[in-house]
């Protein structure tokens, strides 16, 4: 829900050109921090060794016992062997969240403006150390796909069309883009998940249980203060920004204020338990603050917990 006091318009990006801008300051913000902090830490996250399984063959003399597969070599009555193949650049993904409900904010931006400036630096981030990164953006549908690849004219392409993007879909179905994702990615793969989560808990966790089984993913709570905490003052029009769907409320009063509470209290504690459930990171960031500071901090405290 919105009211009719969220940030103006005139916050809004018009081109690609005035994104590009932001994102080069932003670029210029994290450098210092990103190879030991963000790129190391999800390079760490897998655990080969820089090697990604390829097939199972059958066991040769001199072969490492260490990679016999005891379930293959159960079944088939002799020894056989995993193969792996070097991983010489990681595979990223952004899903990112593009439903009506990221078009609000009363901080400091919109939420999808924010959504945007992240994906922006996690695309240079890969730029960087020659990583592949690609990109989902999705509603209720999916609404665009830029399959993974490497190089300065695909992160600036990524820029274009998230500076472009036009969703034909109003509503939120995050199950979508997470199913579509576990059909089309071919190898293990890093996923940030970016959204508001204005979806129901249980639809997203049954796609997500699946994704999880082979993939990386990191959730990235995109939030705005007033969504939260409702603020007294008095007779006011929401809008539902994926509904269209008005409504005058009485913000001074006690009853609706405590229900009000008490929804988004269930609502956010069902998300958190299924992403406990699923052992999965989320970052909060809210349009009030210095999201980079809230991404450093915990990518920070993620590679202290690797090297206990």
């Amino acid at each position: 829900m919105k009211s009719a006091n969220s940030l103006d318009d005139e916050t809004h990006p018009k081109t690609a050109k005035d994104i590009i801008k932001r994102v080069k300051k932003i670029e210029l913000r994290v450098n210092s921090h990103v190879d030991s902090l963000i790129c190391g830490a999800y390079r760490s996250r897998f655990r080969g060794q820089g090697m990604e399984f390829s097939e199972v063959r059958e066991y040769c003399t001199g072969d490492d016992i260490r990679t016999i597969d005891w379930n293959v070599t159960a079944r088939m009555g002799h020894p056989y062997v995993k193969e792996f193949i070097e991983e010489r650049d990681l595979c990223v993904y952004v899903a990112f969240d593009v439903s009506g409900s990221l078009d609000f904010g009363t901080q400091n931006a919109f939420k999808k403006d924010v959504g945007i400036e992240l994906i922006a630096s996690i695309a240079f981030m890969c730029l960087r150390n020659n990583d592949r990164v690609g990109l989902v953006l999705s509603s209720d549908r999916i609404e665009k796909h830029l399959p993974a690849r490497s190089g300065r004219r695909h992160v600036f392409s990524m820029i274009h069309e998230l500076a472009e993007c036009r969703p034909e879909g109003k509503g939120t179905d995050l199950s979508v883009p997470l199913v579509y994702l576990a059909k089309v990615l071919k190898r293990k793969s890093i996923i940030f998940l970016i959204s508001d989560f204005m979806d129901d808990a249980g639809r997203v966790d049954s796609a997500l249980k699946v994704l999880a089984k082979r993939h990386d993913i990191i959730a990235v709570s995109v939030e705005d203060l007033r969504e939260l905490v409702m603020p007294d003052v008095g007779l006011i029009e929401l809008e539902d920004e994926e509904t269209g769907e008005q409504l005058m409320v009485n913000t001074s009063d006690a009853g609706f204020l405590d229900e009000y509470s008490r929804v988004v209290t269930e609502h956010r504690t069902a998300i958190r338990d299924m992403f406990k459930k699923r052992k999965i990171d989320v970052v909060k960031i809210d349009t009030k603050d210095d999201w980079v500071k809230s991404i450093l901090a915990h990518f920070q405290k993620r590679k202290s917990l690797r090297q206990r």
